[in-house]
């Protein structure tokens, strides 16, 4: 089984702590991961700047952003363009869906107004085509301080049949890998694979 951490922060988010090559260094000497998404707020270049470096360090890498849409953030993975953000969350998917992304729920069911929602996540399913990129929740998010949250994050997910997806939502390098997804194989398009029959665990 391979281990990958989908919801990481650098420099280039305005709450991210560590730099890119930080961060990779970071995962090769002190992680047993074998993919990782640099997923910056609303934001590109951090991923795009990873990909690029990943051969020096042997690492897989997923380019990713963490879109702010108008329902609450949303991972889009396999992304090497801007997502607009502000978008509804349909849109938004459709816009990751344009690239032949894919699409997991950030750290859904919370208080926040970041935070997104069951209701909303289902009313999107239900709109043609978006089950075929929103493929996932984020069922495990090591940096909520209230592990309720996590709770009811999985619940949501096994109601709406979404892959599970375990991340660390690190904006410190130490966090990295805290918590992590498992899939069958070990490279990024393993992953892929993973995602869409819903083989992942945490």
């Amino acid at each position: 089984m391979g281990k990958a951490d989908l919801h990481i922060h650098s420099t280039y988010s305005y709450d991210g702590t560590a730099t890119v090559p930080a961060i990779l260094e970071h995962v090769k000497r002190n992680t047993d991961l074998d993919v990782i998404a640099i997923t910056d707020h609303d934001e590109i270049d951090g991923a795009l700047e990873a990909v690029a470096l990943a051969p020096k360090y042997g690492l897989a890498v997923i380019p990713g952003v963490e879109v702010s849409t108008a329902e609450g953030h949303l991972l889009a993975l396999f992304v090497t363009q801007p997502v607009p953000a502000n978008l509804s969350l349909v849109e938004t998917v459709q816009c990751v869906a344009e690239q032949g992304g894919i699409c997991v729920g950030a750290h859904p069911g919370g208080p926040w107004r970041w935070c997104l929602q069951e209701k909303n996540l289902a009313c999107a399913l239900q709109t043609r085509g978006v089950a075929d990129t929103l493929l996932g929740l984020e069922v495990y998010n090591a940096s909520l301080p209230h592990l309720g949250i996590n709770r009811k994050a999985n619940a949501i997910g096994q109601r709406l049949a979404l892959a599970q997806v375990g991340n660390s939502d690190a904006h410190l390098l130490w966090m990295i890998g805290l918590a992590a997804t498992e899939f069958p194989g070990k490279t990024a398009a393993d992953l892929k694979s993973a995602l869409h029959g819903r083989l992942t665990t945490t």
